[in-house]
């Protein structure tokens, strides 16, 4: 699947120099690319709703994207967000908390097409779609998320620094 990722990106612009982000829904994994090499990857959760671009769906929506916006640069880990901005709370990942909690970073995603996860009912920036972290790292792997892209503390930390906004992002259920 990642050999034909490399395509898709590349319509929409990737140099390959540049680092982008493909998840495979199916594997439940995130992998970073750059110089036609995978240079990292990382279990993921996405919606347990499934996949899908619909507004108030839960699922995560699929196709081609970019990081809009870069959130948490700093934050000590664990940092519980509410409406993109740290809350003061902080969760480890050993403490099991109840609840779905955005933590550590956010990636805010914008689709990139039009009338599939860009635009009126299916948009992917106003369905405030990211990928983040999570203090529920034992669920990493499976399709339990509301409809983002869910990552461990340590491993979201790790990706922020090797992105930036305009870091496309290809959403892939199989």
């Amino acid at each position: 699947m990642i050999a034909l990722a490399r395509p898709a990106l590349r319509g929409a612009g990737w140099n390959g120099s540049d680092p982008a982000l493909v998840v495979l829904g199916a594997r439940q994994r995130l992998y970073c690319l750059q110089d036609d090499w995978i240079t990292g990857q990382w279990p993921v959760s996405t919606g347990a709703a499934g996949f899908g671009c619909q507004a108030d769906s839960g699922c995560t929506p699929t196709g081609l994207h970019r990081i809009g916006a870069c959130i948490g640069a700093g934050a000590q880990a664990g940092t519980v967000f509410k409406s993109r901005r740290p809350t003061g709370q902080i969760v480890a990942d050993t403490e099991s908390p109840v609840g779905d909690f955005i933590t550590t970073r956010i990636l805010w995603l914008e689709g990139l097409e039009e009338g599939h996860n860009r635009g009126p009912g299916v948009d992917t920036r106003d369905r405030y779609i990211y990928i983040h972290g999570t203090p529920h790292a034992q669920n990493l792997g499976q399709p339990v998320s509301a409809g983002c892209i869910r990552m461990s503390d340590s491993d979201v930390q790790v990706l922020f620094d090797r992105v930036a906004v305009g870091t496309l992002v290809l959403i892939l259920p199989a």
